[in-house]
């Protein structure tokens, strides 16, 4: 029987303190703050490892704990004409705590003076205000609400503040947390002197995250088992491909030395342009192919490029919808485009659409919403590629076709409107809580959401694609 990794099976892994705090156990971010914390490590440039924080219930905190939060990155793709195909124990996490069954261990992270730094991914839904949050909770429901009560402690035992980095793709994601925080100060009347403290000790900034990350090899586990000699649950695949934008003061290339460490990291005072090209082009495409591929029955992004009438769709909708509604010169944002879908035909990584799924109609606000509307705007008329995905994702919720991965309550709002199939589209695009605004009243947008969503039922979304791709 194979060993199960652990730190008795590879005691030659250096342990760091602890530096940071990343709220977020799953894939992703283990392939990419801890990994870029494994790679400072490796060359003695940081000395820290990460403590992270479960911010939902069920988390993977005792899979970590059975395998001493150990686990394998593999990286596999392509890389400036080179293969990849890199096999890495990652030593930088130094333990992952469940703030609901241990709030106690949660809160005595204040207590921990070689703490500086605080990352996140919590979904595109988790930096978000939630009315009723409690001060009192154990611990506050909301991953803001978590973060106000742990600074707050912070500020009570009068240490120093956070430099604070959210990795999740929303807008303006540091300034959004940064605001939600305050809210929650002034709501549970934490008073002046915090508020301060909040303003003048932490620095709250904007970040992008790029890399794709599929997540944990199932399909080839057992393989991967005799080839790396161990058991390894939480092993992750990515792919090489690697960048992070991050807004904020030049020091901090200094005090999180990543471009020191050949990391593709970028220290600006302003991400705008990167963030536009890299959530529209990458994770747009990537939004809009996933519910017309699940529809077709179609499993990875792979699956998706390799299909000539999916491939087709992908690349008109980022020539012709996607770009044209981009503020940076077409020839930059076009190359930009071609590495995309070269990544995604990635022949090494199995990104399954259903991993991209989860929380959609979040994604689809942040990445595909403000381009149909500024396409409207200027064009008089709707993008056809992006309205067409627009209704694939309505009909997907309604959770008799693919699998729905989503909040209760936007999976109870889309139970409610699909009670009366017949006033469906009108009744979810007026749904001001789902978009921001009352999207019925964009004209024409109901009519052919109501005209997709009937092609869809009659036909599947091949020949739906057929017809609009030629």
């Amino acid at each position: 029987m194979t060993n199960r990794l652990s730190k008795s099976t590879h005691p030659e892994l250096i342990l760091h303190p602890e530096r940071m705090i990343q709220f977020g156990e799953g894939n992703f971010m283990r392939a990419f703050v801890d990994w870029q914390l494994q790679q400072m490590n490796n060359q003695g440039l940081f000395n820290g490892s990460a403590v992270l924080v479960q911010p939902i219930e069920q988390g993977l905190g005792g899979f970590m704990a059975a395998q001493d939060n150990l686990y394998t990155v593999l990286l596999n793709g392509i890389m400036d004409n080179q293969t990849v195909n890199s096999r890495e124990i990652i030593s930088s996490v130094s333990r992952v705590i469940n703030p609901y069954s241990d709030y106690g261990s949660y809160l005595a992270l204040a207590e921990n003076d070689e703490l500086e730094f605080i990352t996140s991914n919590t979904t595109e839904a988790g930096i978000a205000y939630l009315p009723g949050d409690r001060a009192d909770g154990t611990p506050p429901k909301s991953f803001p609400g978590k973060l106000t009560a742990l600074l707050h402690r912070r500020f009570e035992l009068g240490k120093k503040g956070f430099v604070i980095i959210p990795c999740e793709l929303i807008d303006r994601n540091g300034e959004k947390l940064q605001e939600i925080v305050q809210q929650y100060a002034a709501d549970w009347n934490l008073g002046g002197e915090f508020l301060q403290w909040l303003k003048e000790e932490n620095t709250f900034c904007c970040s992008l995250v790029d890399r794709i990350v599929p997540g944990y090899p199932r399909d080839k586990a057992a393989e991967l088992e005799a080839e790396l000699g161990y058991l390894d649950n939480v092993m992750v695949t990515a792919e090489p491909f690697l960048f992070w934008v991050i807004e904020g003061p030049e020091s901090l290339t200094e005090r999180l030395p990543l471009a020191k460490a050949g990391l593709n990291v970028v220290v600006t005072p302003d991400m705008t342009p990167y963030r536009e090209r890299k959530v529209h082009l990458l994770n747009g495409p990537h939004t809009a192919m996933v519910p017309l591929g699940l529809l077709a029955g179609l499993e990875t992004v792979e699956d998706v490029m390799n299909d000539e009438t999916f491939s087709r769709f992908v690349k008109q909708l980022i020539e012709d919808e996607l770009i044209p509604m981009l503020d940076l010169p077409a020839e930059e944002l076009l190359s930009y485009a071609d590495a995309v879908q070269e990544r995604f035909r990635n022949p090494f990584i199995r990104h399954e659409l259903t991993s991209i799924s989860l929380n959609s109609i979040s994604k689809f606000k942040t990445r595909l919403l403000p381009v149909l509307l500024r396409y409207q705007q200027e064009r008089g008329k709707l993008p056809e590629r992006i309205t067409l995905a627009f209704a694939a994702l309505l009909l997907s919720y309604r959770g008799d076709r693919v699998p729905l991965q989503d909040s209760p309550e936007i999976l109870e709002i889309f139970t409610q409107s699909w009670s009366d199939p017949a006033s469906f589209a009108g009744t979810i695009l007026s749904n001001t809580s789902l978009w921001g605004q009352d999207l019925s009243l964009l004209p024409g947008l109901t009519a052919e959401i109501n005209a997709h969503l009937q092609q869809l039922e009659k036909q599947d979304s091949r020949a739906a694609l057929q017809q609009l791709v030629g």
